[in-house]
Protein backbone atom coordinates (compact mmCIF):
# COMPACT_ATOMS: atom_id res chain seq x y z
CA UNK A 1 0.00 0.00 0.00
CA UNK A 2 2.87 2.36 0.79
CA UNK A 3 4.32 1.87 -2.70
CA UNK A 4 0.98 2.77 -4.31
CA UNK A 5 0.78 6.01 -2.31
CA UNK A 6 4.40 6.81 -3.13
CA UNK A 7 3.79 6.26 -6.84
CA UNK A 8 0.70 8.47 -6.73
CA UNK A 9 2.68 11.19 -4.94
CA UNK A 10 5.52 11.16 -7.47
CA UNK A 11 3.06 11.11 -10.39
CA UNK A 12 1.23 14.14 -9.00
CA UNK A 13 4.46 16.01 -8.36
CA UNK A 14 5.69 15.15 -11.87
CA UNK A 15 2.48 16.59 -13.30
CA UNK A 16 3.02 19.69 -11.16
CA UNK A 17 6.54 20.24 -12.48
CA UNK A 18 5.42 19.55 -16.06
CA UNK A 19 2.65 22.14 -15.74
CA UNK A 20 5.09 24.79 -14.51
CA UNK A 21 7.66 24.06 -17.19
CA UNK A 22 5.13 23.91 -20.02
CA UNK A 23 3.33 27.02 -18.80
CA UNK A 24 6.39 29.25 -18.85
CA UNK A 25 8.36 27.71 -21.71
CA UNK A 26 5.63 27.00 -24.29
CA UNK A 27 2.15 28.19 -23.37
CA UNK A 28 3.14 31.75 -22.41
CA UNK A 29 4.15 32.37 -26.02
CA UNK A 30 0.48 32.06 -27.06
CA UNK A 31 -1.46 33.03 -23.95
CA UNK A 32 -0.15 34.42 -20.66
CA UNK A 33 -3.53 34.04 -18.87
CA UNK A 34 -3.59 30.32 -19.73
CA UNK A 35 -0.01 29.99 -18.46
CA UNK A 36 -1.00 31.68 -15.20
CA UNK A 37 -4.00 29.36 -14.93
CA UNK A 38 -1.74 26.34 -15.41
CA UNK A 39 0.49 27.63 -12.62
CA UNK A 40 -2.50 28.07 -10.32
CA UNK A 41 -3.51 24.46 -10.98
CA UNK A 42 0.09 23.36 -10.41
CA UNK A 43 0.14 25.32 -7.16
CA UNK A 44 -2.82 23.30 -5.83
CA UNK A 45 -1.28 19.90 -6.59
CA UNK A 46 1.48 19.69 -3.87
CA UNK A 47 -0.87 19.93 -0.85
CA UNK A 48 -3.16 17.31 -2.38
CA UNK A 49 -0.14 15.10 -3.16
CA UNK A 50 1.01 15.40 0.46
CA UNK A 51 -2.44 14.37 1.70
CA UNK A 52 -2.46 11.38 -0.66
CA UNK A 53 1.04 10.30 0.40
CA UNK A 54 0.35 10.61 4.13
CA UNK A 55 -3.11 9.07 4.17
CA UNK A 56 -3.46 6.11 6.52
CA UNK A 57 -4.51 2.91 4.82
CA UNK A 58 -6.74 0.34 6.50
CA UNK A 59 -3.82 -2.04 7.07
CA UNK A 60 -1.29 0.62 8.10
CA UNK A 61 -0.07 0.66 11.68
CA UNK A 62 -1.10 3.84 13.45
CA UNK A 63 1.10 5.61 15.99
CA UNK A 64 -0.70 4.25 19.03
CA UNK A 65 -1.38 0.72 17.81
CA UNK A 66 0.51 -2.05 19.61
CA UNK A 67 3.58 -3.22 17.71
CA UNK A 68 3.42 -6.83 18.87
CA UNK A 69 6.63 -6.59 20.88
CA UNK A 70 5.48 -6.79 24.52
CA UNK A 71 8.57 -5.05 25.92
CA UNK A 72 8.32 -2.18 23.43
CA UNK A 73 4.56 -1.82 23.92
CA UNK A 74 5.03 -1.77 27.70
CA UNK A 75 7.71 0.91 27.37
CA UNK A 76 5.55 3.09 25.10
CA UNK A 77 2.50 2.64 27.34
CA UNK A 78 4.59 3.77 30.30
CA UNK A 79 5.76 6.86 28.40
CA UNK A 80 2.20 7.68 27.32
CA UNK A 81 0.94 7.27 30.88
CA UNK A 82 -1.38 4.39 30.00
CA UNK A 83 0.09 2.08 32.64
CA UNK A 84 1.57 2.91 36.00
CA UNK A 85 4.95 1.53 36.96
CA UNK A 86 4.64 -0.72 40.03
Amino acid sequence: MYARRRHAYFAMMGICIALFVLAWSVVRLWSVPVAVGMCVVAMLIPPVAAMVANRRGPEDRWWDDPSGDPKSDEWWDELDGKKRRP
